[in-house]
């Protein structure tokens, strides 16, 4: 299949710092039987987002493409957070972080609430970094209810100009203490990807 490339009009991003939490995903965010790690199982959210999907058994995410991320991966340009239940990934997403702006690519989730919750956590750290917009691409019903808006390709562009900075976290990611502790459980031993 031929790799593609998207530049969608309007353009739908997540400011970090305007991210809605619903009451039911700020209990999601209190329970103790989630975990939350950055960039421990880059492969297994791959794998999870190139899954079938209810209603549509394809998926654009195939072995070319998961393999050009795994290697953005290792040189530390592509990133992911992974949601762990009882030790087993739940859900999760990835995307690339380039001169200030991270690029969500995809998400998935096998347990309710899941896929918010790495959303959610990765703004609040992003903003911790000094991040302030995560590009998801193309809009949803999901995305809009977590705050998502729609800016015109145009106004997206300038966007990018504007908050470009240079100095992204480089390498492999892990919560810093600037997320509150609250927002990431990490209950007994790190769970094995």
């Amino acid at each position: 299949e031929s790799i593609l490339w998207w530049s969608p009009d309007p353009r739908t991003v997540f400011f970090t710092d305007r991210v809605h939490v619903s009451r039911s995903l700020a209990r999601s965010l209190r329970r103790a039987d989630f975990a939350a790690t950055l960039d421990r199982d880059f492969a297994g959210v791959l794998a999870g987002c190139s899954g079938a999907r209810r209603g549509n058994p394809g998926t654009w995410l195939g072995p070319d493409m998961r393999a050009a991320y795994q290697q953005l991966f290792e040189l530390g340009r592509a990133h992911s957070v992974e949601i762990w239940h009882r030790g087993q990934l739940v859900g999760g997403l990835y995307g690339v972080c380039q001169h200030g702006v991270f690029f969500g690519e995809s998400m998935f989730s096998t347990r309710p609430d899941a896929s918010k919750l790495a959303l959610t956590l990765l703004c609040r750290q992003l903003r911790a970094w000094g991040i302030g917009v995560l590009d998801g691409q193309v809009g949803s019903p999901h995305l809009y209810r977590m705050g998502a808006v729609d800016l015109r390709r145009a106004d997206f562009l300038a966007l990018l100009d504007r908050d470009a900075i240079d100095d992204t976290p480089a390498g492999h990611w892990c919560f810093d203490m600037a997320v509150p502790a609250s927002s990431v459980h990490l209950p007994g031993p790190r769970p094995e990807p």
